[in-house]
């Protein structure tokens, strides 16, 4: 949310307005012309909650390559950042990749390493907004994550996991509760 909002700010400071201007596109739904119908007592006989567990089945293989290649990309990003004490282009980086690990982590199988990629998400955006980049703290977030993943420690039935993540949030809860704070309520 407050990720949005800096977004619709800077773009506002760009751009000379108040609101930016948006455009609506209107996408034809016409997905039921390509998908094959079925006949009766097909459709009696497929299942698709147990198509969807195979599909799955079947990816859950790729899983962990997919997580690890991510976690790649952050160590990267991470570094680069470090590197030049978080040029905008390089925050940008480093925060893309903790998003991307945020949103795919507990699909992938690794709900812990999604905690602490959220986590460091909320720590990136308070650390732009108050210009002060806790490099340590950062870098421990990635460190964490690189762990888990090479530890296998995908759940809280990890007690070791379970615990670094929650040290983690408490040692960036000072920065991460500002932006908290700045969300209004829904």
């Amino acid at each position: 949310m407050i990720w949005a909002q800096e977004l619709r700010r800077k773009m506002s400071s760009l751009t000379g307005t108040e609101k930016p201007k948006q455009e609506r596109i209107k996408v034809p739904n016409n997905l039921s012309h390509k998908v094959r119908r079925m006949s009766p007592v097909e459709a009696a006989r497929f299942d698709p909650v147990k198509a969807a567990e195979e599909a799955i089945q079947k990816l859950s293989e790729k899983f962990e390559g997919w997580m690890t290649s991510e976690v790649a990309c952050l160590k990267q990003a991470n570094k680069s950042a470090q590197d030049s004490d978080f040029t905008e282009e390089t925050y940008d980086a480093l925060f893309r990749c903790a998003h991307d690990i945020k949103g795919q982590a507990d699909t992938l199988g690794f709900p812990l390493v999604g905690r602490v990629a959220s986590n460091l998400t909320l720590l990136l955006v308070a650390a732009k907004m108050q210009a002060t980049f806790p490099k340590k703290i950062i870098s421990q977030h990635v460190d964490a994550i690189c762990a888990m993943i090479s530890e296998d420690a995908r759940d809280e039935t990890n007690k070791l996991g379970t615990a670094l993540v929650t040290r983690l949030e408490e040692a960036s809860r000072p920065l991460t509760q500002l932006v908290d704070a700045d969300v209004p309520d829904s």
